[in-house]
């Protein structure tokens, strides 16, 4: 049994897209109007007005952190104009989370731009890191007392949507493109390009310093994990995969105060590169494996490549099934107390996610502890909500 250390974070995760509703002036939202096969976010979960029961269910339950976003294409609708009302929204959000005893840990970037930063060319246009830079000004004046930020979510990912983004402004490239969390055969998604990596790691840089500058946060970004597990004689492979999935992001991590590790599956890697993970009943809702054990293989990796302190700020399962849920998640948390046990310094777990949400072009694959009606909005918790927040107590797993 391991005793997780004092002062863990214990919480679940969301992004603004995901649950807020009728995120209008964003570059997804337009996204779903004309990409094949996606579904409207639409209402969402309509979190931007329920907020605070939605933390409520969490401090209730026993957990102590939430990590949420602030919406770029809210705060800032056209260029230059930056919204004090949504800054005050959001501010009222951090406001709450601090009444109800959650440490709020705050997302600056959650995968979606304002409209008008795609049309200026996005995070290749010349004055990308310019223009976050100036977003992330008007925010640190609301982040006073949050203890947390993460500049950028799973830039890694945000890599391939930009590289996808342009290839999609191709109408014949479009139709080849699905969401990968459509069910069914799709192409595999391509790796992330190195340029573009680079291109958000300065973007990083630069607004990490300002958050140092202007608030007493933890600040640094989270990277989408792999967890690539080499066959026998693939371990050089495995080696340059490593670097243009992860290893170049977390790379970027140095001189952060923490990384966050965001860890579902595991990917086995043979001499030829990533093998596809073929059709099983055991698959989870997105098509991958069920691995539970890939939070410690990513954790330990980042903290090998980095040195630095983690935050597992995403980790979960997409499945219907509540006890699998449970399982996967226990099972992910035992391995867990394992790297913290042989030395990782992990400060906190932080699940994927509250509530069943709107997953990036679909409803049906579920990953939250709490079921959200999508007529009325009701909130329904699941078991896993209050099992996870008794070990949050217990502080053992």
């Amino acid at each position: 049994m391991t005793t997780f250390p004092d002062g863990f974070l214990w919480g679940a995760s969301t992004a603004p897209h995901q649950i807020e509703g009728n995120n209008v002036n964003s570059d997804f939202w337009a996204a779903e109007g004309r990409m094949p096969g996606m579904e409207r976010s639409g209402d969402a979960c309509d979190s931007y007005h329920r907020y605070r029961e939605d933390m409520e269910l969490l401090a209730d339950a026993g957990l102590n952190a939430y990590r949420f976003g602030v919406e770029w294409a809210r705060v800032e609708p056209v260029p230059g104009l930056i919204s004090r009302a949504e800054l005050a929204h959001y501010r009222r959000m951090i406001d709450t989370a601090v009444e109800l005893g959650l440490t709020p840990v705050v997302t600056l970037h959650h995968f979606t731009n304002p409209r008008w930063f795609a049309e200026e060319g996005g995070w290749l246009g010349d004055t990308a890191v310019e223009r976050f830079r100036h977003y992330a000004e008007a925010v640190t004046g609301i982040l006073d007392g949050v203890g947390w930020v993460v500049t950028m979510n799973e830039p890694n990912m945000l890599a391939i949507m930009t590289g996808m983004a342009r290839l999609a402004a191709d109408p014949e490239a479009a139709k080849e493109w699905q969401s990968p969390t459509v069910d069914g055969p799709r192409p595999p998604l391509p790796a992330p390009d190195v340029e573009i990596g680079k291109r958000l790691a300065e973007a990083h840089h630069a607004v990490r310093d300002l958050v140092r500058e202007r608030t007493g946060a933890k600040v640094g970004w989270s990277v989408a994990n792999r967890a690539f597990v080499a066959r026998p004689g693939a371990e050089a492979k495995k080696r340059e995969l490593e670097y243009i999935w992860e290893d170049l992001y977390l790379e970027a991590a140095n001189g952060d105060d923490f990384v966050g590790v965001q860890s579902y599956s595991s990917q086995w890697v043979n001499e030829d590169g990533v093998e596809p993970h073929p059709p099983h009943p055991d698959n989870t809702l997105v098509g991958t494996a069920y691995r539970p054990d890939a939070l410690a293989i990513a954790v330990r990796h980042t903290a090998e490549v980095t040195g630095l302190p983690v935050l597992v700020t995403e980790n979960g399962i997409a499945t219907h099934d509540d006890t699998r849920r449970i399982a996967y998640t226990g099972e992910a948390l035992r391995h867990l107390g394992e790297a913290i046990t042989d030395g990782a310094d992990v400060r906190g777990y932080l699940h994927w996610t509250l509530l069943d949400n709107y997953e990036w072009g679909h409803w049906e694959p579920t990953f939250g502890l709490v079921a959200v009606d999508r007529e009325t909005f009701e909130r329904r918790p699941k078991p896993s909500l209050a099992w996870l927040g008794e070990i949050a107590r217990g502080g053992t797993r």
